[in-house]
């Protein structure tokens, strides 16, 4: 490695020392990527089971709930949701998400999860397929499919993330780490100190481009091919990261959505990115459910609120397609921690462009058990509906996102037939 990097100092007629490593070389003076220019594609993971009837699909009956009876249930346009405003200890209350996102907002009661346990059940909503640990994430799949070559194609932050293999997975953990990448021909991402000036850069930049189009035209084995395909790869998207930079944060926020999110939304913006996996955990609440569950929902809602109305500031709302679920539900009845348990039984809301807001589909019965629809008219039919489950919610979103016929969809069959397709779905 040492003995190439003086070879292509050689030939660029350069002779200097190298401080900072090997990253300033991974450049390439060919064309810049175009931006990509969405949609684009956001999950939000409430990791660890959220308790969905203090949320979207409220009871206050039969010992369900301890915060609220049904005659508190409150609506907003076709929503019912629990009141939790007087409940939460920070963040984001039902209230004020449905009153400001409610008219935007499609959510679908009574989701099967098939199990209680949390790694299928992150797979499975994942992914849309409960028996195989080859799946892609949604998240993953839209991003091979329409926009392979960016940068950072797909990030995520947590939660289950498998790729298939069809597209890198990116990890940015926090916005001074994007700096820095952003920002790789310079020391710490401060632009004001680059590693090399231009001229040096341009003759770099030009004797790597000159040794990789000598190195294509000769034979080479699948592996060394692809390694070499990679590197080159990574030397045109420094370019392209560049464009990161105008949209990072000069202020950090505090929230752990809010950071997830700004990293996530510069590299929208910076056309980088086409998907995004965001998460947050602890509601698994086997203890003390309405304690966690009023601390923990507030915050997730402020986190998606937040997202939303900062994609509005970046002018990239209209673009923005939201998923918002978690893995599981709590059981309708609590421990003796004053917790509650795994249930398979949940709920699942989108908001985006092309998806008709204000409407609830399915819906889970006095005991919390989730109510079979007609996946034609979307009714609630107990007797000949079927029971949704992840496969025809993923089969649903390949349809919407358009990818539903690419090859990788293809490689990746959900098996759902077609008299089970969700009819109407997104309106």
């Amino acid at each position: 490695m040492r003995r190439d990097f003086l070879k292509l100092c050689g030939l660029a007629g350069l002779g200097f020392a190298c401080s900072g490593g090997l990253s300033s070389l991974l450049r390439a003076d060919t064309k810049e990527q175009a931006p990509y220019e969405g949609p684009y594609y956001v999950v939000f993971n409430a990791s660890g089971g959220w308790d969905t009837t203090y949320l979207m699909d409220p009871k206050g009956i039969g010992g369900i709930n301890r915060l609220y009876e049904e005659g508190d249930i409150l609506t907003q346009g076709n929503h019912k949701f629990a009141p939790t405003e007087k409940h939460k200890t920070g963040g984001m209350s039902n209230e004020e998400f449905y009153k400001d996102f409610g008219s935007e907002l499609l959510v679908l009661n009574g989701l099967d999860y098939s199990v209680n346990n949390h790694s299928p059940g992150a797979r499975y909503m994942a992914t849309g397929k409960l028996d195989s640990l080859a799946y892609p994430t949604f998240a993953a799949l839209v991003a091979a499919c329409k926009g392979p070559t960016c940068p950072l194609s797909f990030l995520t932050f947590g939660n289950y993330s498998a790729t298939g293999n069809i597209v890198a997975m990116s990890r940015v953990p926090y916005l001074p780490s994007l700096q820095r990448i952003a920002n790789a021909d310079s020391i710490e991402g401060n632009q004001r100190s680059p590693y090399h000036d231009d001229f040096a850069l341009v003759r770099i930049e030009q004797a790597m481009k000159d040794q990789h189009d000598a190195r294509i035209k000769q034979p080479a084995l699948p592996r060394q091919e692809r390694a070499e395909s990679m590197l080159y790869a990574a030397q045109v998207n420094s370019k392209a990261m560049e464009r990161i930079t105008p949209h990072i944060p000069k202020n950090v926020p505090k929230e752990r959505l809010a950071q997830q999110g700004e990293i996530a939304l510069a590299s929208f913006k910076a056309g980088v990115c086409v998907s995004a996996n965001l998460s947050i955990g602890q509601f698994d609440s086997h203890a003390n459910n309405d304690v966690d569950q009023m601390k923990l929902l507030p915050e997730f809602l402020a986190g998606v609120a937040y997202f939303i109305r900062r994609a509005e500031e970046l002018q990239i709302r209209d673009k923005l397609v939201v998923v918002i679920q978690s893995e599981m539900g709590r059981t309708p009845t609590y421990n003796q921690g004053k917790g509650k348990d795994h249930w398979s039984i949940g709920s699942i809301m989108f908001i985006g462009p092309g998806i008709k807001g204000n409407r609830v589909l399915g819906a889970t019965d006095e005991k919390q058990f989730g109510v079979a629809i007609d996946p034609k008219s979307l009714a609630l039919d107990k007797e000949k509906g079927i029971r949704v489950r992840p496969e025809h919610i993923h089969e649903a979103l390949r349809q919407f996102a358009g990818i539903a016929d690419h090859t990788h969809s293809k490689k990746f069959p959900l098996g759902v037939a077609d008299k089970e397709l969700l009819q109407g779905f997104w309106g």
